[in-house]
């Protein structure tokens, strides 16, 4: 006879589910202390969250959204030290296909992690083709504006040695990683730009929203920093 399971045990197979997401975690965070900054392991905690909420919603498979949410920018430190060579989300696939296997995971389900962190970037021609994919690109363009947004651009303009804002500048003429590299640059250059790259709804419709908390923040920062008492 078989011992009687605690009532406020879980199932063995959850609790076996949430040993290997615990055990990605940890090797998640291995991969990105290194990285540190505006993708050190609190990026992937909140792309993860974000797209966990998203993919309830959505009725997507919360089981693939979050180690692909976890392990989506294992690769980023070959990306930085080959000075953009390599493309981290590609690389990311290949060493997360290895880690997966090793943490119990069959082939089908393997393959659909690794394909939405292979095309979170979406570049090089590959486009997120499932659910999950589109649903864990959203959020980890969704991390790079609003609110948190601005919080990453001015955390690593810091980093570089930037000017606090620069709107005076014309930033076609300027360049990455130099002092006039600032959040407002961030801004214009690429954060701008995310709203029109959402491939969900609610992707969309929260993108809308925090485009229009950052335009707010910076019209605010410009009238402080140009003496404007109010």
């Amino acid at each position: 006879m078989s011992p009687q399971r605690h009532p406020n045990m879980p199932p063995p197979a959850l609790s076996c589910a949430a040993d290997r997401l615990q055990q990605l975690r940890s090797i998640s965070a291995s991969f990105s202390f290194a990285e540190g900054g505006s993708h050190g392991p609190d990026h992937s905690e909140r792309v993860l969250r974000t797209a966990l909420v998203m993919g309830r919603i959505m009725v997507a498979r919360c089981d693939i959204l979050a180690p692909a949410a976890l392990l989506h920018d294992i690769g980023r430190k070959e990306e930085r030290t080959s000075q953009g060579k390599i493309c981290h989300a590609r690389y990311g696939a290949e060493i997360a296909a290895e880690l997966l296997k090793k943490t119990g995971y069959n082939d089908e389900d393997m393959r659909a992690i690794c394909h939405c962190i292979r095309t979170h970037r979406f570049r090089g021609g590959i486009a997120p083709e499932s659910l999950e994919a589109r649903i864990l690109f959203d959020a980890d363009k969704l991390d790079s504006i609003g609110a948190v947004g601005i919080g990453r651009a001015f955390l690593f303009a810091g980093q570089i040695g930037a000017r606090l804002h620069n709107p005076e500048q014309d930033h076609t003429q300027t360049r990455a990683y130099s002092i006039e590299d600032t959040a407002y640059r961030e801004f214009r250059v690429k954060m701008s730009r995310v709203r029109g790259q959402m491939l969900t709804p609610i992707g969309r419709q929260i993108a809308k929203k925090r485009h229009t908390f950052m335009e707010l923040f910076f019209a605010q920062l410009t009238r402080e920093t140009s003496g404007i008492l109010s």
